[in-house]
This record gives structure tokens, C-alpha cells and sequence, in this order.
């Protein structure tokens, strides 16, 4: 086996599925067809099993597989040293990225990054800061930026600290919002807390939700759209000046916040790539940008 069979039974384990695979490998399905029957021709067992819908492994095929993951493991591994020996930024930059802060932040730090380092390439994962914190966990990327704090005990800098903020289309009064009609969307648990912590220590009565999205975005243009209220991150809505914006305060009258944080490995940092960009995030006003 060579490189492209380890890619090759690495995105079929993933996906389950000849036509996603072929299309994720820039291939046609007749040649990953191909490439499969030469691999099990090489080996004389059948690799995978044909299903309705998709494909499976057969126990040979799934040895194949998990080898196939650690070679590719290896040989990021090896390439990542190569590249450091040369006392040169270049490489693949491996991230993670909650979603507001891919949306909103990275595109332009990778453009900026890229502008100081031409030889830089990227690999980005977006998610859930939970899903974030898993890769990182995982070692599938070189550095995190997630919103909350998570067990951790590598290294994590602390980039912005965000208000929560309630954003309605009208005026309102704290005792009113019970009442009146909130738009909620799905999120990660720790900020699912924050915000369920935050509602009981303040009503007994349950939140009027009338509509319900999958993502943060599409929730701030509901409340826009004079939909209804919403609570979530100050730095979703600053820039919309027509709506009204209270911050949520605890029991103790403070103001409930949120950090932002550029979480990596230590081991990390021996790698000039991933060096020169916390050097180069520690150089910006990350929450302005």
C-alpha cells in the first residue's frame, strides 16, 4: 500500500459510501473501483462488502482500515519534522474552530497569516467548541480556538472575554420576556448552561420559544427580522445598531460572559508552523478584528 490506498480506505471508513468517497479523493468512482480491487487482489481477501446503500468492511478490510490511519498518522508525523528541520514556516497548519469564530474571525487571520507566510497551507475543522475540544483531544489539529472553558492540560490563552447579551427587534423590560416570543438555536452545551442557568435563577415560567434554528447566524437574523428576542453572544449583534441590547447579569448583579481561547499541545510549539502563528494571533486585537 502507498499513500493514496491509505487516504483511499481512511475516507471510505468515514464515509461508508463509494460515490462520497470518490468524490472527497477527486476521483472517478470506476478508478477508486479499480484501486480497491487491485488492493484486494494484492492481499487475496475481499476488502469491502457491497450494501443497499453504501459499503462495509469486511474484518480484513477493517485491519486495512485502522493500518491505513496510523501510516497516515506517521507520515504527518515525519512530514511535519521534515518541514520544522528546515528552519522554514511551511507546511500544513492544522485548526479547530468554533463556528462563530470561523465564520467571523478566521477567514481574515489566515489571509493575514498567509500574506506574512506564502508557504503555509491550512487545514481547518469547523464545529461546536465541544467538537473543537475533541479534535484537539484527539491530536487531529495543532491548535483550538474554542469559546469556554473545557478540561485541559496543554496550553490555553485567553484571546477575548464576550458579554451575553439579551438582542430584540423592540423595547423590553426584563419582567416581560417570559411573554414574549424568543428564538433559540442549538449550541454547545457549556453555552446551553450559561443561558438555562442564567433564565431559572431569574423566572420560574418557561421561555415562550416560537421558533427554533440550527445556528447562532440565522438566529440573529430572526430577531432582525422583528421574529423575536434571542440570548446569545454580544459580538453577534454589536453591529446592529437597530436593535436593543441588555446585557444578562448573575444574582450577583454581574455581567455574564463568555472567553474565547486559543487552546494547543505544548509538544506543538517544537514546530516552527505552529510557533509563528500563536506568535502571530498574540500580535492582534483578536475580538476588533
Amino acid at each position: 500500500m502507498d499513500v493514496q490506498d491509505w487516504k483511499m480506505l481512511t475516507i471510505l471508513d468515514q464515509t461508508e459510501n463509494i460515490t462520497q468517497a470518490a468524490d472527497q479523493l477527486f476521483v472517478s468512482q470506476p478508478t477508486l473501483t479499480a484501486r480497491i480491487k487491485r488492493l484486494e487482489e494484492h492481499y487475496q481477501v475481499p476488502i469491502i462488502i457491497r450494501k443497499r446503500r453504501g459499503i462495509m468492511f469486511t474484518p480484513e478490510g477493517r485491519e486495512l482500515a485502522l493500518h491505513a490511519k496510523k501510516m497516515l498518522q506517521q507520515e504527518q508525523v515525519i512530514t511535519e519534522k521534515i518541514n520544522n528541520m528546515k528552519s522554514e514556516v511551511a507546511g500544513t497548519l492544522r485548526v479547530g474552530v468554533s463556528n462563530f469564530f470561523a465564520l467571523n474571525k478566521m477567514p481574515k487571520l489566515l489571509r493575514l497569516f498567509k500574506e506574512k507566510y506564502p508557504n503555509v497551507e491550512f487545514r481547518v475543522f469547523t464545529g461546536w467548541s465541544s467538537e473543537m475540544h475533541r479534535e484537539l483531544l484527539n491530536h487531529n489539529v495543532h491548535i483550538s480556538f474554542i469559546k469556554g472553558d473545557y478540561p485541559w492540560k496543554g496550553e490555553k490563552e485567553l484571546l477575548y472575554d464576550e458579554e451575553i447579551c439579551v438582542a430584540a427587534p423592540w423595547e423590553f423590560e426584563w419582567k416581560e420576556l417570559p411573554k414574549l416570543p424568543r428564538i433559540d438555536y442549538f449550541t454547545d452545551g457549556l453555552m446551553r448552561n450559561i443561558v438555562d442557568r442564567w433564565w431559572y435563577n431569574h423566572y420560574s415560567e418557561m421561555p415562550s420559544v416560537h421558533i427554533q434554528v440550527n445556528e447562532v447566524e440565522t438566529c440573529k437574523e430572526m430577531v432582525i427580522n422583528g421574529l423575536g428576542y434571542a440570548i446569545l453572544a454580544n459580538l453577534v449583534v454589536r453591529q446592529h445598531p437597530e436593535l436593543f441590547i441588555k446585557p444578562i447579569r448573575d444574582t450577583n448583579g454581574e455581567t455574564v460572559t463568555r472567553k474565547t481561547w486559543m487552546y494547543y499541545h505544548n509538544e506543538s510549539t517544537e514546530l516552527n508552523i505552529v510557533q509563528a502563528f500563536i506568535t502571530f494571533i498574540r500580535s492582534l486585537d483578536v475580538k476588533t478584528l
